[in-house]
């Protein structure tokens, strides 16, 4: 291990930005994959397609029948905690993967659900302490015959998918630093791409890019440093070069003081297009270096691809630490949505969301694309609340609105300059309480991904609905242990309910509907093209509603709250429709860990403590597969 280990993070950056990049070839991981897409009796890659658009053209589940849909079969992990993600449908096999140390069993859909084969990782149970919002795997991988799975402990291991034998494995991140792994690898071309985990802990994040074959480094983008560390090109944000400038505000009253903000600088003040901003926009050394060697910026959501461009999609996490005092400046490139070329990981435009983020406003969530009047569209739903749209050609931003009003850290988003025009009433400073911000640093949407459908052109989006006190402290970073810096407490938005479910028009910029949850929506929605929506809640429901207006038409009650994202497939001419349940992530990690002090779980145990009212702890992993 220790060699794959040095030989791994020795590889030189521009070496394998180019030389790998102009020897790599089209490899058949695509064709196979783009063929088995179009398939929707499978379920091959973590949000159905590249798209991230969690629709199936599946139809024999309908309006007028699914209350009529019962549970089919289920499949208990025997492992305990939140279980995030999907496991995937390939060729009449079902890969399961679990929490922590992230198990895989291949299931036989067509021999009673029999076990083909298991995978048990040997992982250290010291990792467990590293991962902030429970011991969640977001799922597995899948491209020329091979599963993968990304280990918390951050190794990448790649799998027969017929035997289970593993072929290769290679070191991603490392423990010893802080760094975890909670993303689902994403087959793109002939690469596997994978993440980052460790804001919590000072870690410098990236993105890295593997052969699908050996599991060699291709190319590896860090969220912060210079733009060669960046992998920033000459051509970069050519069409937006003011996303490029060099501060966005100007500080007032002292800026990063108690009493001080940020006043938006209109365009004609902005200094752009500049060089290194991922080092020149962190101004101050906070507790080593300069910053941006720590600076967090995170990258273990979903990743989306269009292969006519060559460009893959993802967003960025939060800097580090969550004190904003101790790293004036905007601390580029965290909570920014990449566009990269797959073969070189060049990057052809970034925008950063919330610069110089005070709230914890992660970046990470899955970035979904869609086509409307001829433009090819790109749409997010932030952290921060806002629902963006871009022109995914060029990163021209299109819509930037509030998913809800209670969104108050920022009265709006200028669309000239794509900077957020913060409310100086919600900045946040240390050894101050700010009060009242919402969202809470959960954000107005986790991890928990939307769909789109092409059909109703809308997007479904599973909501958190609560706010927050967040108090910022002096914390002083050593490496491999948590560097949070600050404290905070949640509580239900002004709806009095903590969770909801919409659906977003993405040109308007608005919702078309919104259901009221008790609870986070904490599970990805899938949506079909019978116009029926499925989520599950932090409750132990897993619901269906028409994508229409919202109606509920079914709900089952599983064993545990829903963190996990729903799947269709069909076998032998059957559609089934399935979900993990399994409660965790943020929201029940305290309640797993029996943590009960209000600021306990990143202020999770005193916004969700209700949630032991209807979840045994820990929750409990299982597969829960429905059919008419």
């Amino acid at each position: 291990m220790n060699h794959l280990f040095k030989r791994k993070f020795g590889v030189s950056l521009a070496l394998s930005a180019g030389l790998f990049g102009m020897l790599s070839t089209p490899a058949f991981a695509e064709d196979e994959l783009s063929t088995l897409m179009k398939d929707d009796n499978q379920w091959v890659h973590p949000r159905k397609d590249f798209s991230n658009s969690g629709y199936s053209r599946l139809s024999q589940i309908n309006k007028g029948n699914v209350k009529n849909m019962k549970l089919a079969w289920s499949f208990a992990t025997g492992v305990n905690r939140g279980h995030e993600g999907a496991p995937l449908v390939v060729n009449g096999v079902m890969y399961v993967h679990t929490a922590f140390p992230n198990n895989v069993y291949a299931l036989d859909l067509n021999d009673n659900q029999k076990i083909l084969w298991s995978y048990f990782p040997k992982q250290d149970p010291s990792t467990q302490a590293l991962l902030c919002c429970d011991n969640v795997n977001r799922g597995l991988g899948y491209g020329e015959g091979k599963i993968f799975l990304q280990q918390n402990d951050g190794l990448l291991v790649a799998l027969d998918a017929k035997t289970g034998k593993k072929l290769w494995d290679t070191q991603v991140t490392n423990p010893k630093e802080g760094a975890s792994n909670t993303n689902a690898p994403h087959v793109i071309k002939d690469k596997v791409i994978t993440g980052c985990s460790g804001g919590e802990y000072g870690v410098r994040c990236y993105i890295s890019a593997y052969n699908i074959k050996d599991g060699a480094l291709v190319w590896r983008a860090y969220s912060t440093g210079s733009d060669q560390d960046v992998l920033i090109g000459n051509d970069f944000n050519k069409d937006n070069p003011h996303y490029s400038a060099l501060s966005l505000y100007q500080d007032v009253n002292g800026g990063n003081k108690i009493g001080g903000s940020f006043k938006a600088l209109p365009k004609d003040q902005l200094k752009f297009p500049e060089k290194d901003l991922g080092v020149k926009t962190w101004l101050k050394p906070q507790a080593k270096k300069d910053g941006w060697q720590n600076g967090g910026g995170p990258t273990w959501g979903w990743y989306s691809y269009d292969p006519k461009l060559n460009l893959m999609y993802y967003g960025t996490g939060n800097p580090s630490t969550w004190n904003p005092d101790v790293r004036p400046g905007d601390n580029k490139w965290s909570m920014t949505i990449f566009a990269r070329d797959v073969d070189t990981g060049e990057a052809k435009w970034g925008y950063q969301m919330t610069p110089h983020d005070e709230w914890d406003y992660d970046g990470m969530n899955e970035i979904i694309l869609w086509e409307a009047k001829g433009k090819k569209l790109a749409s997010h739903f932030d952290r921060n609340g806002f629902g963006y749209t871009f022109d995914r050609t060029n990163g021209s931003l299109l819509v930037a609105n509030k998913m809800h009003p209670f969104v108050n850290w920022a009265f709006n988003v200028d669309l000239k300059t794509g900077i957020p025009n913060k409310d100086p009433k919600f900045s946040t400073h240390q050894d101050y309480n700010a009060q009242g911000i919402c969202p809470s640093a959960l954000g107005v949407k986790d991890q928990q991904p939307a769909a789109f459908s092409p059909k109703t052109g809308m997007f479904y989006v599973p909501l958190n609905h609560v706010c927050m006190t967040y108090e910022p402290v002096e914390s002083k970073y050593v490496a491999g242990q948590p560097w949070v810096g600050s404290t905070l407490t949640m509580f239900p938005g002004p709806d009095g309910v903590m969770g909801g479910f919409m659906a977003w028009d993405g040109l308007k910029g608005k919702s078309a509907w919104y259901k009221k949850e008790q609870f986070s929506a904490w599970g990805g929605a899938l949506v079909t093209s019978t116009n029926l929506v499925f989520y599950g809640t932090l409750d132990r429901w897993f619901k269906a509603v028409d994508a229409n207006n919202g109606k509920e038409l079914w709900k089952f009650q599983v064993g545990s709250g829903v963190v996990g994202n729903a799947i269709t497939y069909s076998n032998k001419g059957k559609q089934y429709v399935g979900v993990l349940s399994g409660i965790g992530g943020w929201a029940g990690v305290a309640m797993n860990l029996g943590l009960t002090n209000s600021t306990d779980g990143l202020g999770a145990a005193g916004g969700y403590k209700d949630l032991v009212k209807y979840n045994a702890a820990p929750g409990g992993g299982a597969m829960n597969v429905f059919s008419l």
